[in-house]
């Protein structure tokens, strides 16, 4: 993954992995030294060995993988179970062919086997792709084929067992730790770009829409009627429009508070509220999204059925989010309706609603018959909140 300049000058992040760069070099930094290590080691030992010419196809293979692993896993694509396995495959090989190529005399008087410090590759690439819990997989396994193809436990071999353990254990946390560096700095560029197009939508607005609100509420303040009241609405539009417009960037969430507070500020005689006995706890800019949802499915209840029309708001708690319905008993909506509504500028439904859920990470189900009423589910999981 790397990184360039995006708009305005601002750092964007091209692909999901930039963090984790390093790490990958480092171990294929690590395979050519311990590679090195490896060829040195068979050149000092192979007179010792009980079939030293069968080390030379052995080394042939231990380099033209090290070379392989390093091209390969510079490629994200790469970096998954095949590859994997057969990383791990090749290793445990070399292992399992040290009492043959070696002899299990030499081992058990202290030789290394075939693949010594290089057995640690697997171990520090399956940790660096998944993990604490991958690394130490391998690394016990590895371990237990050093192990199996001795005839005797020594201090030493024990030893590397628990250092390459202590390495995937360690090495997984430290790529733990960098994906999720990773999403907060991802999540930083977004706010970033959120903050910077909202304050290019502010000024839009103030130069525009707020100065028309501004005319129409000063000039038809001192008018009565219908006149009068339309230049009322301006100024009170106006105001929410400034207080919209005033934060220039997202904010952070605050402490959790229960939605059935923030649903019952709809509660009318027309609206029923129907909520669980305990309280559903959500952050609080997450509730206050869902309940200026909930207020937007309202008002379209008002503006298309009338202001006496019944509305019925149905709370639930699922382990694994909250659903609002809102149903009415309206007239329902005609098939292609809000397409066209859309296509005609008018966005309640697609930003007010569906646009404040999807944010969440949630979705919005309307079903609607003519004549038979309409009801919007509104699901948001406690994941994204």
């Amino acid at each position: 993954m790397g990184t360039g300049r995006g708009l305005h000058g601002a750092y964007r992040l091209d692909v999901p992995d930039a963090l984790q760069v390093p790490l990958w070099r480092a171990i294929a930094v690590f395979r050519f030294a311990s590679m090195a290590f490896v060829v040195v080691s068979v050149i000092r030992n192979v007179r010792d060995y009980t079939h030293p010419v069968a080390a030379v196809p052995a080394v042939a293979v231990l380099v033209l993988w090290s070379v392989a692993t390093a091209a390969l896993y510079a490629r994200p694509a790469w970096r998954h179970w095949p590859l994997l396995l057969a990383d791990l495959l090749v290793t445990l090989a070399l292992l399992l062919a040290s009492p043959w190529v070696v002899g299990r005399t030499a081992l058990d008087s202290g030789a290394p086997t075939l693949a010594v410090a290089w057995q640690a590759g697997p171990v520090l690439t399956w940790a660096v792709s998944g993990g604490r819990r991958r690394g130490a997989v391998a690394a016990v396994i590895l371990g237990a084929a050093d192990l199996l193809v001795r005839d005797k436990l020594t201090q030493s071999s024990i030893t590397g067992l628990m250092l390459m353990l202590l390495a995937g254990v360690a090495v997984g946390h430290v790529a733990r730790l960098t994906v999720e560096s990773e999403q907060r700095l991802q999540r930083a560029a977004e706010l970033e770009a959120a903050g910077r197009e909202r304050e290019r939508l502010a000024r839009g607005i103030h130069d525009s829409v707020l100065q028309v609100l501004a005319m129409v509420q000063r000039r038809g303040a001192h008018l009565g009627g219908e006149a009068g009241e339309l230049a009322r609405l301006a100024g009170e539009q106006e105001a929410a429009l400034r207080a919209l417009i005033a934060t220039s960037a997202p904010t952070a969430p605050g402490p959790d508070i229960d939605l059935r507070a923030v649903l019952d500020r709809y509660a009318t005689p027309e609206v029923s509220i129907a909520a669980p006995a305990t309280p559903v706890l959500l952050p609080a800019q997450v509730a206050k999204e869902v309940g200026a949802a909930v207020g937007a499915a309202l008002d379209n209840v008002v503006r298309h059925c009338g202001g006496g029309a019944r509305a019925w708001v149905l709370l639930e708690d699922e382990p694994d989010g909250v659903v609002v319905s809102v149903r009415d008993e309206g007239p329902g909506i005609a098939e292609g309706r809000l397409a066209e509504a859309a296509g005609q500028g008018r966005l309640g439904v697609a930003q007010s609603i569906r646009g404040r859920i999807a944010d969440l990470g949630g979705t919005v189900e309307i079903v609607s018959e003519p004549g038979q009423g309409t009801e919007v589910e509104l699901r948001v999981p406690r994941v994204a909140a």
